[in-house]
């Protein structure tokens, strides 16, 4: 399937509206999000624990900067499922203001490495400067897209991502993506929004809209099919919370082979 350009651009354009949000001292927020519940929204409502900063432990972050916390727009908290190991070479996909990949630096120690790629540029200007004030020196921002990795075969140990695979047109490629750039055995530790499988794609818009995180969730069969054809085993897909109607945050895991 071929990469909706018109879908990117809209992604794009969120996005980089979030960064300027965030680097301006205001919670970034996906207003149609939930269906156009605004649960990405401001702090005087009280909101559903389903998107963005909440779903941090407050002791997670202290000492982050303000504005890495401020641009979260995720659906979950990878780096607390994901399997992470000192030494491990992490890739964040879609890494927004870059809060997952200094959490994972924070994890992985010195001898490891976390690494972002993001399309916005926005979003990348934000995350190097959050990085800067962390003084994080085992973190790494790319500029590409998340169906053409800008790194080599097998360089890292871990993929994580965080509510943006979603966004994606195009989920072969990036599953595909995945598997290319991990190395044998490596793991894969996401979050996403994940439809229950009797929900048709037309229902699934019906709850949101693509930007917003929702009509473009594939179905918890659907997830786990992609993953078994890319080449993963051991898959499994956790639903967490409710995000809309009969989709959910959930918890995808995988893990790349060792060997064939």
């Amino acid at each position: 399937m071929a990469v909706d350009e018109t879908v990117r651009g809209q992604v794009r354009d969120r996005y980089a509206e979030a960064a300027r949000t965030a680097s301006a001292g205001q919670y970034a927020e996906a207003s149609d999000c939930c269906g156009g519940g605004g649960c990405c929204g401001a702090d005087e409502a009280p909101l559903p624990i389903t998107f963005g900063r909440r779903l941090y432990d407050a002791v997670q972050v202290e000492g982050l900067p303000d504005t890495a916390v401020l641009a979260s727009l995720g659906c979950g908290n990878p780096t607390a499922v994901a399997d992470l190991r000192a030494g491990d070479r992490v890739l964040d996909l879609g890494s927004g203001g870059g809060i997952d990949v200094l959490l994972s630096a924070q994890r992985v120690g010195l001898t490891g490495f976390a690494y972002g790629v993001d399309m916005t540029d926005e979003m990348l200007d934000l995350a190097r400067a959050n990085a800067a004030e962390a003084g994080a020196t085992n973190v790494e921002f790319r500029k590409g897209t998340i169906e053409d990795l800008p790194f080599d075969d097998g360089s890292v140990d871990v993929v994580i991502s965080n509510c943006v695979i979603n966004l994606s047109t195009d989920k072969t490629a990036v599953l595909a993506e995945m598997f290319r750039v991990l190395a044998p055995g490596g793991r894969v530790g996401v979050s996403d929004v994940v439809a229950e499988d009797h929900l048709t794609a037309v229902q699934r818009a019906e709850r949101g809209s693509y930007v917003g995180c929702i009509a473009g969730a594939l179905s918890k069969q659907e997830y786990l099919d992609g993953l078994a054809a890319a080449g993963f085993v051991d898959a499994s897909v956790t639903f967490t919370h409710e995000a809309a109607p009969e989709m959910h945050g959930a918890i995808v895991k995988a893990v790349k082979p060792t060997q064939g």
